[in-house]
């Protein structure tokens, strides 16, 4: 594992499953404390690393939404958006698919028209900066129950407030307690305004939850999957139809989701076929970062160079980029490689 690490630290690649506030990095999360010294979060970043070690799932959503409580205006949407784009530049991630909450922040008093400008604003100069596309998933934070699921819908698919760069309607938060087939209407008008339908599923709930993900809110992805594996009948739909797993090691460690990395069913879902991506879902909570989590892949998986692009190559499959975008990115992972490999 440690021989790859200079390999995958230059990997162009792409990311699918990691959220806009729990991207925030301790220096990011330490300047938003300090602008709202009414929080509880702890301004000093060396303070958080402690902050953030997590019980189980329940806690660690508590911290989560401490968090979320910073972003109070405009400005800080701004900074967290462009702040997290340049971290994943550092990483050679070319492009991302950014998950977004605006309920957690229209709720919170930011007018949803200043949001999504800021958001945007980022967006642009982070891609005109740092080269890196970012893309948006706008998710329900299934904790907060229907009322947030019909205006996360709203702000999704009315025109005007939509914006550019959003491609797909998610679904986060706890699962327990939260069944999935209730958010179905508010996943059809997504569906019906040309959005993806990416919710988490099967994370601290067995295989039922995924199925429900499929057949009530026709996801076409699904957030981590983890007990995905407990179902052969499951893996092999998911393998047929290439219906990808947005697989985050490290989280489900942090989160208690499985017990240990090794333990981590990451390799029957690679052996049963199913297209599997690598993410870091909440990175700076988690301790961790996408060139990380390649890392703890390619150990679990016995890869070597070829087979890391390989897994870098899922990503970009799965992926919602246009069609020659994602010819672009593959073509860039296989020059990289072949490159490397020749030196």
């Amino acid at each position: 594992m440690t021989d790859l690490h200079p390999f995958i630290a230059g990997l162009p690649k792409a990311e699918l499953h990691v959220h806009h506030v729990g991207s925030a990095s301790p220096r990011i999360v330490s300047e938003l404390a300090a602008r709202h010294p009414d929080s509880k979060v702890p301004t000093d970043p060396e303070a958080l690393a402690d902050y953030f070690t997590f019980t189980d799932f329940a806690h660690f959503i508590e911290v989560y939404l401490s968090v979320v409580d910073l972003v109070r205006t405009p400005e800080d949407v701004r900074l967290l958006t462009f702040e997290v784009a340049r971290d994943m530049a550092r990483q050679n991630i070319r492009y991302a698919e950014l998950t977004v909450t605006p309920y957690s922040s229209t709720r919170r008093g930011i007018d949803e028209r200043a949001f999504m400008a800021a958001i945007e604003d980022a967006r642009k100069a982070a891609e005109a900066e740092f080269g890196t596309v970012l893309r948006w998933c706008f998710d329900i934070p299934g904790e907060a129950g229907l009322e947030s699921a019909a205006e996360t819908a709203r702000l999704a698919t009315t025109d005007g407030i939509r914006p550019e760069g959003l491609v797909s309607f998610g679904l986060g938060g706890p699962e327990i307690g939260v069944p999935r087939p209730q958010f179905k209407p508010y996943f059809d008008r997504a569906r019906a305004a040309g959005l993806h339908s990416v919710p988490h599923a099967g994370e601290t709930t067995g295989p039922e939850t995924v199925w429900d993900a499929l057949r009530e809110l026709g996801a076409e992805r699904i957030g981590h999957g983890t007990s995905s594996v407990r179902d052969p009948e499951l893996l092999a739909h998911l393998a047929e139809h290439r219906i990808a797993l947005e697989v985050c090691p490290t989280s489900n460690i942090a989160t208690r989701a499985v017990a240990t990395l090794d333990e981590h069913p990451i390799r029957a879902m690679v052996d049963a076929g199913v297209l599997v991506t690598v993410n870091s879902d909440d990175p700076p909570m988690f301790g961790t970062d996408l060139n990380t989590e390649y890392a703890v892949a390619a150990r679990l998986l016995g890869l070597d160079e070829r087979g890391v692009a390989a897994l870098a190559k899922n990503a970009v499959e799965a992926s919602f980029l246009d069609p020659a975008g994602k010819e672009r990115l593959a073509a860039e992972i296989d020059t990289y490689t072949e490159d490397w490999l020749a030196r």
